[in-house]
């Protein structure tokens, strides 16, 4: 409970009393110093008066003062900057490193803050925090959002710089990386992650005038052109279906001059996918679409709204896959093209992150801010959890919106981080403020 403690002391959630140290010296705490989630004391500058003297550093802060010494502070430099020492309970006085021993400040939990905890902790419906959101003022959720939005771009721009530095520095392959991870959408996501990471890039650029060998290229290196993973029921009509000969005639004359190696074709998922969304039509899409040389970062800078970004990552599947979803099954005619929804997924997921990334990267505040604007001209997504939240009556009309609430969803609730979370932090003292 040591968390709650320094949520606690974060929040000034102190006794209506005189503060004093275990040695009897008055305590008036000016500021509680900003958290610190990282190696070394929990608070940083914190600025505290003892006994008359304004002191100002580091706040440590434990469940038992003897905790001190069993986290080995006592040899660690980094606590010899400690000016206040506060654990609910003192058994052990807190010497550092330099031999000095800080003041020590006997803190309880307090019990109101304790019973709402538990009470959240056990709350199974998703959001456990949802009696209150309706409560919660307009400007404080609004900025939360804003702040969960900005905290997603973020993370997003850290995966595609690291796709960045996999890549050698290439900006097309690590948009390339980007694009082939959000096409499995979210049912073959790690897939598709797992089958850009294979394809040779240098040597789909050789041949990317030619959009048979870049789909012989790409299902192959899918492990799809293996008869052994096509579904056993098709396996027959596949061996003699002349496309599948053909795309397979071709990898291997690839594989051999690249020296290429595929992915395991059973990584990939077919069940309760429609026939439009099955891995062999994704990637002849992806194959039109890299073959066409619209998916760029080139193109992707140049566009100048949602309208551009959504032309240029708009295809459909080569001639063979709009009579067929299968290997040798013929389904009827269909131009199977990227649907609205799908593009809009994969401006939101790829095209406006890339651009953002980019913009950091080159320290671009304008293409930052058009990233930014784009998102917020986007509908918002519907799915499972942007349903859950409208349920407690959060505006939820954009893709900013949207890809906030899957941050406070990922990072937050399902991890029961509430104590970050400044809806939980509304729960968690809305008891207090009702009295």
């Amino acid at each position: 409970m040591e968390y709650l403690l320094q949520y606690a002391w974060q929040h000034r959630l102190f006794p209506a009393r005189t503060l004093t140290t275990t040695d009897g010296q008055e305590l008036e705490i000016i500021d509680t110093g900003l958290p610190n989630r990282n190696q070394g004391p929990d608070f940083f500058n914190a600025k505290v008066r003892i006994g008359g003297t304004m002191w100002v550093g580091n706040v440590e802060i434990h469940l038992r003062s003897s905790d001190w010494l069993q986290h080995q502070h006592h040899t660690d430099a980094a606590y010899n900057n400690v000016v206040l020492h506060v654990a609910s309970v003192i058994d052990a006085e807190p010497v550092m490193q330099s031999g000095n021993v800080p003041p020590q400040l006997q803190l309880d939990i307090p019990e109101q803050l304790l019973s709402r905890y538990d009470e959240l902790m056990a709350i199974r419906d998703y959001p456990p925090c949802h009696e209150v959101i309706p409560r919660v003022p307009r400007i404080l959720a609004t900025s939360w959002l804003a702040a969960l939005g900005s905290e997603r771009l973020e993370q997003k721009t850290q995966a595609i710089l690291e796709r960045l530095r996999s890549a050698g520095g290439s900006w097309e392959a690590a948009y390339m990386l980007t694009l082939a991870r959000n096409y499995g959408f979210s049912v073959n996501a790690q897939a598709f992650e797992t089958w850009g990471n294979i394809v040779d890039w240098n040597a789909a650029a050789k041949h990317r005038d030619d959009v048979f060998q870049v789909e012989a290229l790409f299902i192959g290196q899918a492990g799809l052109l293996n008869i052994d993973n096509i579904p056993t029921k098709h396996r027959e009509a596949a061996a003699a279906d002349e496309y599948f000969q053909r795309l397979s005639r071709e990898y291997q004359y690839l594989k051999h001059k690249f020296n290429l190696k595929e992915m395991d074709g059973s990584q990939w998922l077919f069940l309760r996918l429609r026939p439009p969304a099955f891995p062999y039509i994704r990637l002849s899409q992806m194959a039109q679409l890299y073959h066409s040389q619209r998916a760029s970062m080139r193109t992707l800078i140049e566009a100048r709204s949602t309208a551009d970004m959504r032309r240029a990552l708009s295809t459909k599947p080569t001639e063979y896959w709009q009579t067929h979803h299968l290997f040798g099954v013929v389904s009827p005619q269909s131009s199977k093209n990227m649907s609205v929804p799908s593009l809009n997924l994969l401006i939101i997921n790829t095209a406006v992150p890339l651009l953002f990334a980019y913009g950091r990267h080159t320290n671009n505040e304008e293409m930052v801010a058009s990233a930014v604007a784009m998102l917020e001209s986007l509908p918002a997504e519907n799915n499972y959890i942007t349903r859950q939240w409208k349920h407690c009556e959060l505006t939820v009309g954009t893709a900013a919106d949207s890809q906030a609430l899957i941050q406070l969803r990922r990072q937050y609730c399902d991890r029961r981080d509430c104590l970050r979370c400044r809806f939980g932090h509304q729960y968690l003292t809305s008891r207090k403020s009702q009295q």
